[in-house]
């Protein structure tokens, strides 16, 4: 596997782009609409609760896929219009020239996992510094064609910042409720900085999260972006379309696993890209937990059909979620891919991130639980060493700088002279 790296849209620079002046062919006859994963009772796109009235099941949106995609003269997210919302109309298209990130490949890192074929995908280098600029371009556009005028999301950080920024550039305002004490400064204060409203919830992000539900289920007037928003999953598809464009024989694709939006949305893109013939072998998913914040690993290796509740602890904070919103969307996916779950711990979590950023590359720890997972399945002879494998790391360095601070590697100045002389 080569090292890839991919220029952004000359276009990056542009806050507004409309889909009239994007090349793309899309379908005469495009049709979305939302579905209950649980009963498959139908929606309509313009619908605002993203919960099934009759089933209580999360919804995900539903297109009808072409005979053949074809995409040409935009990069990034919306290179991939057709098959994220291909019924959007006129609707004006809210974006930071997201997606298109670098594909990396390192020798330090292949060697620590004991894998001689390794991609990583960062994620952190989107507009925001993570992985939910993906989801958000699409995810605000929306709320701009339904009229929304003001957004909320729970969050550890990351999907405030985005969130907060992508309201700012639709001119909507932005609640964002957090736990209080438990989020990154670097995050909220790329809340604070785009201007976002902060709410602090007392708790856990996951008592955040029901806050947001009970508050969406009464005014619908807000507008929900955290990633029971099934137009999210759709944004954050391109990752993996991305990923499976560029490498035709990957075989895993492992992800850190919180909220379980991305290994969602993993499914849901390799189950599209089948469906239009674009792949032959289905890559297989790699869901990485934390040790602390497990309750997908536990649903996974018991077997079982109903997730149960954690409190989570871990010092990856970006998954630190012990009720993830996603479950039962991303059990389907890691099942239809014949995937696996896997748990490490925080050490193992910071091990694998002190690598990658002595690499040059660099990422939040969250995003190195993708690389610890790999390494460990390896070890335990899961994965064959000479199998292909891309981690999505999905955070910049920047994004929770406490832990390098902590590990840093200070000399004295006296110390270094004496060494210099010697």
């Amino acid at each position: 596997m080569q090292a890839y790296g991919e220029q952004r849209s000359e276009q990056a620079s542009t806050h507004f782009y409309y889909p009239d002046s994007i090349s793309i062919n899309m379908e005469p006859n495009s049709e979305s609409w939302l579905s209950c994963i649980r009963c498959g009772q139908k929606y309509d796109i313009s619908r605002r609760k993203y919960i099934c009235d009759r089933c209580h099941g999360l919804l995900e949106v539903k297109h009808s896929i072409p005979d053949h995609f074809t995409a040409e003269g935009f990069s990034g997210v919306w290179h991939y219009a057709p098959l994220i919302h291909p019924a959007m109309g006129n609707t004006r298209i809210i974006s930071r020239g997201e997606g298109g990130t670098a594909l990396y490949s390192h020798e330090s890192v292949s060697k620590f996992t004991g894998l001689s074929s390794l991609g990583m995908k960062h994620e952190g280098e989107n507009p925001t510094g993570s992985f939910k600029d993906r989801g958000m371009t699409v995810a605000v556009t929306e709320a701009l064609r339904l009229g929304a005028t003001e957004t909320i999301c729970a969050s550890t950080g990351n999907t405030s910042a985005s969130a907060a920024s992508y309201s700012a550039l639709a001119g909507i305002r932005s609640n964002v409720l957090i736990p209080s004490g438990n989020i990154s400064s670097s995050k909220l204060s790329q809340a604070i900085a785009y201007g976002a409203r902060i709410i602090d919830i007392p708790g856990d992000f996951d008592m955040a999260m029901s806050n947001v539900i009970r508050i969406a289920e009464s005014r619908q007037d807000y507008y929900v972006l955290n990633s029971i928003n099934p137009w999210r999953i759709e944004g954050q598809k391109t990752i993996f379309f991305e990923i499976m464009e560029r490498l035709r024989d990957c075989r895993f694709i492992a992800l850190p696993a919180g909220n379980l939006g991305n290994t969602s949305a993993a499914g849901k893109a390799i189950r599209e890209f089948k469906e239009l013939g674009l792949i032959d072998d289905i890559p297989k998913i790699i869901s990485v937990q934390a040790e602390g914040a497990s309750p997908f690993y536990n649903l996974w290796a018991g077997a079982g059909e109903k997730l149960e509740p954690v409190r989570a602890s871990t010092i990856a904070s970006a998954i630190r979620i012990g009720n993830p919103v996603n479950w039962e969307k991303a059990i389907r996916e890691i099942r239809y891919t014949g995937g696996m779950v896997v748990t490490v711990t925080d050490r193992e979590i910071m091990e694998a991130k002190r690598v990658v950023d002595r690499s040059g590359i660099g990422c939040e720890p969250a995003s190195a639980a993708s690389v610890a997972g790999l390494k460990k399945l390896v070890d335990q002879g899961r994965i064959d060493r000479n199998d292909s494998a891309v981690a999505v790391l999905t955070g910049n360095i920047l994004k929770d700088t406490a832990s390098i601070l902590e590990d840093s590697d200070r000399i004295p100045v006296d110390a270094f002279m004496q060494e210099l002389a010697a």
